[in-house]
């Protein structure tokens, strides 16, 4: 079965207005947002779930749990009648797994035409791999984006995050977002089909692009260099690393001021930016030698205000607590109400008008399946509680 624990929610979280309904299998983790968890896996919930889940965290706020086995008929048909008021559903099973329930796209378009279904798979609804599970870093791997990744001498190196998923579900949730939009000039709904291959392919952009113009090989790993501008990279301080950039000639004299080494910039091997790469390794080894010399905090003071780009490679809780981080609000704290005070991602995107928030904190495994099968299909107490008997709900 294709499961992978990113792209789906990722989709979802950033699809706006829109009463959706994404199906999970064998996990547990917008406008009346429903998640579907569709097996058993996790047979009870600890209050400290979220602790060993993070991502969960940060993809499944604002949502809602249903638990629901379609492995039942009684299933399915909640399922259907789900579906038939919902506007968007997102499912990351194998092509042809959700037939058999009658959850396929073909099924569930009759009882709502207006649907925009989309499947998330690792290879696409068709093709060779179709049949073929995908998982982030496989698809890293076999889609290029590893033989790009890392430094020069080094081996291919995945991405620190599940880089691959994440871009898949941006596709996705501008897909739907583009549909919805077609929907209200058409009225009718559509299927969605995106694979992490494609994705990762499209995300491959000028340097595939090179490749194809030039029909020769890609010129492999770069670590945090360039593989035409110099200098343009990460270099060791006393303490740590800083990224400097002295992306063209009059950059690189900014920068050779303020290193101390005015004379570089005068330097017949270093005058154009074609002579530095020319002289690449004599150029970078010859500042990481004044860089090593201050911390990365000195090094930061001094090039403020230059007009010259640089940064400091911060680690993550770094990153966490740095003042552009706090200023610009990236951090929401919540309370949830079995784990107590919580700190996730807020939305990046700053609307003139609307205010994305977080409303509500990420749910456990059916903490709203009460909820919604009363008040969006009506269900009494009594018919709910016989569902959960029979392994229907949970």
């Amino acid at each position: 079965m294709s499961s992978r624990s990113s792209i789906r929610p990722v989709a979802t979280t950033l699809v706006l207005g829109a009463r959706l309904m994404h199906h999970t299998p064998n996990r547990v983790a917008s406008k009346d947002q429903v998640k579907v968890h569709t097996s058993w896996v996790y047979a009870s919930i600890r209050s400290n779930i979220f602790e060993s889940n993070a991502y969960s965290c940060k993809v499944n706020r604002n949502k809602k749990s249903l638990g629901l086995s379609f492995q039942h008929k009684a299933g399915v048909e909640i399922l259907h009648k789900l579906a038939k008021d919902c506007d968007v559903l997102v499912e990351n099973y194998l092509p042809g797994a959700l037939k058999k329930y009658g959850m396929d796209y073909d099924s569930v378009a009759k009882i709502n035409p207006g649907l925009i279904y989309a499947s998330i798979t690792g290879y696409g609804q068709t093709g060779p791999y179709s049949s073929r599970a995908g998982y982030d870093v496989m698809v890293e791997a076999e889609m290029g984006l590893m033989h790009i990744t890392g430094h020069r001498d080094g081996p291919p190196a995945k991405v620190g995050v599940a880089i691959t998923d994440l871009t898949t579900g941006l596709y996705t949730a501008n897909s739907v977002m583009a549909s919805l939009l077609g929907r209200a000039k058409t009225g009718r709904g559509q299927h969605i089909d995106v694979a992490l291959a494609d994705c990762q392919i499209a995300s491959l952009a000028n340097i595939a692009s090179s490749c194809l113009i030039s029909g020769k090989p890609d010129t492999g790993r770069w670590g945090t260099a360039h593989p035409s501008i110099v200098p343009y990279k990460g270099f060791k301080t006393s303490d740590g690393d800083i990224v400097l950039g002295g992306g063209n000639d009059r950059l690189f004299g900014i920068m050779c001021g303020k290193l101390g080494k005015p004379e570089w910039s005068t330097d017949s091997r270093f005058i154009t930016n074609a002579d530095r790469v020319a002289h690449r390794d004599e150029m970078e080894d010859l500042i990481e030698g004044v860089t090593s010399t201050k911390t990365t905090q000195e090094w930061l003071d001094i090039f403020e205000g230059s007009g010259m780009p640089y940064a400091a490679i911060n680690d993550v809780k770094s990153t966490l607590e740095h003042e552009n981080t706090r200023a610009r609000g990236m951090i929401t704290e919540i309370d949830h109400p079995s784990c107590g005070p919580m700190k996730l991602l807020s939305s990046p995107v700053k609307f003139s008008e609307s205010k994305p928030s977080i409303r509500t904190a990420p749910p456990t495994l059916g903490q709203h399946t009460q909820e919604v099968l009363s008040e969006m299909l009506g269900m009494s107490d009594g018919d709910i509680e016989a569902l959960k008997k029979d392994g229907v709900v949970a």
